[in-house]
């Protein structure tokens, strides 16, 4: 049997042609110690087969922990699709452009070169396609636009074969998906739509497809764990338990495979809090000493300058001040840093904090400004927090305040504790953890006042050196060591 007439033989089986078409097992081979998918893998190869043929579409949902192989199989998917039946045609779409290029399309490329048919097509940074009837038999990378259907809403290839696959689904908007389900309806044709991604949000048509949503009935759906899958990183997944807790909406989303128990997550775990507040405070005589101001910005708010010394933020008690001015503030912090020897000072620079800022500085002393919207830049090695990703300064301080947590003190204020409480998030577009902005907790719920925790977590924003005397509650005595004394008795003689 020759190439073509293998690759007819398998055009209702994609796991036949999956183990046929890759070199599982081959010495000196990238696959030299593979023996073939996954089991999740497995399955939706083999909801596909039993699909097929069909006179209506085969809808699969998969939503699954982080790691498992998506990209993998979406690659497989393409390469079955278009290599086994003439005139195929499809599009691939992902949350983002990026998403597309440096996973989707990239592992694309990794299993083409492997693909025993590579020479029987053509691959782009855009599309694969047969070169000889590149307009009726390809399959193309479409970044989506909710102003821009066009792509999704053409997809019909009457008699013949189509596949659609949206990765990261759960972040494309509800209008492409309506789109491209309108398009889908040539008769006598197959037509494949699958769709894969983390279950980041807990509305939009991704949740729709599995138990419960308004359109289960039409999808067959699959829940992967990454914990089941053989090369995911164990070492990680226990690292995000053990951080966001084994009942956080964290892990349910990216190890689980599950969707969060509610739209927006706590980020502070409970028992992280109430541990950290129990805890005794210990530091060390040179671990540096950290001033956090956070500048009020609204009548009822307060200013806070929090201080943190290592492990320790509770022997210096926090200060709060209510209707001072910009300069009146920065007096403050000065008689702070003159009484304690800070070793770093990070200011809110947003808004009126810039005032303080200025006047500051007008002081001849250094200070961070610090701009809680600006990228994320926090040292998170310093404080035991990297690896993850923040989609702002302002999360990226509050990351390292919850991985330094865990071993930390803080004051047994209940207050305080129902500011950590309060603290909630969503991961973005970018798969980015995001906290919920002050100004939209406080519509919720306008009695909430968030500036004790936002004047600690500022201590974070940046790494600093060790300093013996940090925190001393005295002014350090100048000590100055001179040979030259003008009173001598030699010099009152000379003179």
């Amino acid at each position: 049997m020759n190439l073509a007439e293998w690759l007819g033989s398998v055009s209702d089986d994609p796991y036949a042609f999956v183990m046929g078409a890759f070199p599982w097992g081959v010495a000196e081979t990238r696959l030299a110690d593979a023996l073939g998918p996954e089991q999740w893998q497995k399955d939706i190869l083999f909801a596909v087969r039993d699909g097929l043929p069909v006179d209506q579409a085969i809808q699969l949902a998969t939503a699954s922990g982080h790691g498992v192989g998506k990209s993998c199989l979406v690659a497989w998917l393409i390469l079955w699709a278009i290599s086994t039946m003439t005139d195929t045609k499809g599009v691939v779409t992902a949350n983002t452009e990026t998403q597309l290029k440096t996973k989707t399309w990239a592992e694309l490329g990794k299993w083409f070169h492997m693909f025993i048919g590579r020479e029987l097509f053509n691959l782009t940074a855009t599309a694969i396609f047969k070169p000889e009837r590149e307009r009726t038999w390809r399959i193309d990378m479409v970044a989506w636009s909710e102003r821009n259907t066009e792509a999704f809403a053409g997809l019909h290839n009457k008699d013949k074969r189509i596949l659609l696959i949206m990765d990261e689904a759960s972040a494309i908007p509800d209008i492409i998906w309506e789109t491209a389900e309108g398009a889908l309806t040539d008769a006598n044709t197959q037509i494949i739509w699958a769709v894969f991604g983390n279950p980041t949000r807990n509305q939009g048509r991704f949740k729709e497809c599995f138990v419960n949503g308004r359109f289960a009935s039409f999808w067959t759906t699959k829940q992967v764990d990454s914990r089941t899958v053989s090369f995911t990183n164990k070492a990680q997944i226990n690292k995000w338990i053990t951080a966001y807790g084994p009942d956080s909406d964290f892990v349910r989303i990216r190890v689980y495979g599950m969707f969060p128990s509610v739209g927006e997550m706590e980020f502070f775990s409970e028992t992280d809090i109430v541990e950290a507040q129990l805890r005794e405070a210990q530091s060390q005589p040179s671990d540096p000493l950290a001033i956090g101001i956070d500048v009020a910005r609204y009548g009822k708010n307060s200013s806070v300058l929090y201080f943190r010394k290592g492990r320790d933020a509770t022997s210096i008690p926090r200060q709060r001040f209510q209707g001072l001015s910009t300069v009146q503030l920065a007096d403050k912090v000065v008689e702070a840093n003159f009484a304690y020897h800070a070793d770093g000072l990070m200011i809110d620079g947003g808004g009126v904090g810039g005032g303080v800022v200025d006047n500051v500085r007008h002081q001849h002393l250094f200070c961070y400004e610090v701009q809680f919207g600006a990228k994320d830049d926090t040292p998170h090695t310093v404080f035991g927090s990297a690896g993850e990703k923040y989609a702002n300064k302002r999360s990226g301080m509050y990351g390292a305040a919850r991985a330094w947590l865990k071993t930390g003190s803080i004051p047994a204020d209940p207050d305080f504790k129902k500011q950590f409480s309060a603290i909630r998030y969503i991961l973005n577009k970018r798969d980015e953890i995001q906290l919920i902005s002050k100004e939209d907790m406080l519509k919720l719920d306008p009695d909430l006042e968030l500036d004790d925790i936002d004047a600690f977590v500022l201590t974070f924003a940046h790494a600093l050196a060790s300093h013996a005397e940090a925190g001393s509650e005295f002014p350090r005595k100048l000590l100055v060591e001179s040979e030259y004394d003008p009173f001598s008795r030699e010099r009152m003689e000379a003179a």
